[in-house]
């Protein structure tokens, strides 16, 4: 990662800024209405390990990604409380850090080496985050067959 991607906007927001947690399931489905409820629709979709996208989803794929990721989310985290997903702001959000289920690490405590989130949803045109994070081929495939 470049000095330059370090310094933009979305970066200091990603590594330093805020984040409070859906901790519960029904904050999660709060947290889901606020973003399909957001009439902007200036969300960027981006996915870890996967290509940076360079324009804002449309209204549609932000839908379908939310219907999609909360499936898998229940599906696959096996705990009565959700705590994998954080916003910097749960009312009005700027920015969503999604934790996979299955590389969770030390997601919400301190960590010298944390793991990256599986998807970040921004209203900041992203950077890429460059990391040794192999990402699990189910998890490229899932996210190769989202939008195809």
């Amino acid at each position: 990662m470049t000095q330059q991607e370090r310094d933009t906007e979305y970066y200091q927001k990603f590594k330093m800024g805020s984040f409070t947690s859906a901790l519960r399931w029904h904050n999660l489905d709060e947290l889901w209405q606020v973003l399909r409820d957001d009439v902007a629709h200036d969300w960027y979709i981006y996915a870890i390990g996967s290509e940076v996208p360079d324009a804002v989803s449309t209204h549609d794929d932000l839908l379908h990604f939310i219907e999609k990721i909360d499936h898998l989310l229940r599906e696959e985290h096996e705990e009565d409380y959700c705590g994998i997903v954080y916003a910097d702001d749960l009312k009005q959000p700027a920015m969503v850090k999604i934790f996979d289920p299955h590389n969770l690490g030390v997601s919400c405590g301190y960590s010298e080496n944390p793991p990256l989130p599986g998807w970040v949803l921004s209203k900041l045109p992203p950077v890429d985050l460059i990391t040794n994070q192999v990402v699990p081929n189910n998890r490229k495939r899932w996210w190769q067959k989202l939008f195809s």
